[in-house]
């Protein structure tokens, strides 16, 4: 029996759409038990205790992949889930990255961290959840043919993340179908420079130069209009002082970052009279990453 924790991530943070990431101090906890056939999932709605189930089928990918489904018995999953469902914090990428984990184990194989990494992308289809929910911090990462080239990224310790979830789920589907097909050279320009800066900035302690690189063009312009408060809460922020403002991942959640407990009181309380039930937490980042426990 094994028990594997995995954090919660934020992606794109701004202009890094769909390579930039950052794990953070939420989780999702998963126990695994190998049986002599058979599944049993408990921990979740009735409808994910199949085999259709993401950690499940994440855990039986790694052995059609390497080709040994003989080797492969029952299993027993259970999970604690801390982490928001469908609001752009990770919470399919715990999934995956456990089941992959586990399999790791169970398996034999032994895989190295790079194999790892491939494998939790390979399932997702981009690597900026994954690879900060499994190898902890903020990563920048890029899929090229079949190979994920990923990097961490040193973020100011002081920095408090201020995760606004709301009562409402937004599908990660609905969100790309809004995106366009094509971005004017324009905007790309402008966003190459913004996730430049926001890299900069964090590896060398500039807190004063996150808030213009948090900027997007991208994504954010059109995502935004399908959560309802996103401009009362962004708006806030800004009168607050916040040093950057940028949706987690495909929303719903909007992230704020500042290093002032008070400051994220004040939005807190603000969220709390908003429509739509918004709650804060307050986070930080997660440096470990994914963790394997025995029991």
């Amino acid at each position: 029996m094994i028990k594997i924790r995995v954090p919660a991530t934020s992606a794109n943070i701004g202009p890094g759409f769909d390579c930039l990431g950052l794990a953070l101090n939420l989780y999702n906890t998963f126990v695994f038990e190998e049986l002599d056939s058979g599944l049993e999932i408990t921990g979740c709605e009735d409808e994910f205790k199949n085999e259709d189930n993401l950690i499940y089928r994440s855990f039986k990918y790694v052995y059609e992949k390497y080709d040994i489904m003989d080797k492969m018995k029952g299993l027993k999953i259970g999970i604690d889930t801390q982490v928001p469902v469908c609001r752009g914090l990770g919470s399919s990428a715990t999934c995956i990255i456990a089941g992959v984990l586990a399999a790791n184990v169970y398996s034999g194989l032994d895989l190295s961290t790079d194999e790892l990494v491939l494998l939790v992308t390979e399932i997702e289809g981009h690597p900026d959840n994954v690879v900060p929910a499994l190898l902890g911090n903020m990563t920048t990462a890029i899929l090229e043919g079949n190979k994920v080239y990923a990097d961490i990224i040193n973020t100011p310790d002081e920095l408090i993340f201020c995760a606004l979830v709301p009562n409402f789920r937004l599908s990660t589907e609905k969100s790309r179908g809004v995106l366009p097909k094509e971005v004017d050279y324009k905007d790309a320009v402008f966003n190459v420079g913004r996730v430049s800066l926001l890299v900069s900035a964090m590896q060398n302690n500039r807190i004063d130069l996150i808030k213009p690189a948090c900027k997007d063009l991208l994504h954010q312009p059109y995502r935004s209009k399908l959560i309802d408060g996103y401009d009362d809460i962004f708006n806030r922020a800004e009168e607050l002082g916040f040093l950057g403002v940028f949706l987690s991942g495909a929303g719903p959640t909007i992230m704020a970052l500042t290093t002032d407990e008070k400051k994220a009181d004040a939005l807190r309380d603000f969220a709390k009279e908003m429509p739509n039930g918004w709650n804060l937490y307050k986070l930080k980042i997660d440096k470990e990453g994914a963790l394997i426990e025995g029991i």
